[in-house]
């Protein structure tokens, strides 16, 4: 084995790894096409913020998501889209059908959530009434 086969078989592992907890695949498809912060994620996925935190900064560190800033607010995004692909890849290579296949979209706006983006939703929501 030469070192190139080296460093993709360890690059490649370390990334398909951390997509052995199916939580993180929730969350990446959660987050989808948009950015949503941790207290977003809490009420979508009712889970404690402690928890989520833990595995969306082991996605920060591989580069998998990358964060904003807004006031006091981290908003998480998916880094690269193409990160999709392989879930999608994997999904048809674990003999699941195409149509069971979730596609990624915009981020659900959640009620519960009090982060800008869901309570500006909440506002437009209200005024188009």
């Amino acid at each position: 084995m030469n070192m190139n086969n080296k460093e993709f078989g360890k690059k490649v592992g370390t990334l398909l790894a951390l997509f052995g907890n199916p939580f993180r695949i929730q969350i990446i498809m959660t987050i989808g096409l948009g950015e949503v912060c941790v207290c977003h994620l809490e009420t979508v996925l009712k889970k404690r913020q402690s928890y989520i935190s833990q595995h969306l900064m082991e996605m920060r560190d591989a580069g998998i998501l990358e964060t904003r800033r807004e006031g006091k607010y981290i908003y998480y995004r998916i880094a690269n889209t193409k990160i999709f692909d392989l879930l999608r890849e994997t999904g048809l290579l674990a003999g699941m059908k195409e149509e069971d296949i979730p596609l990624p979209e915009q981020p659900i706006k959640s009620e519960k959530c009090v982060c800008p983006h869901c309570v500006r939703e909440a506002i437009r929501k209200s005024v188009a009434l």
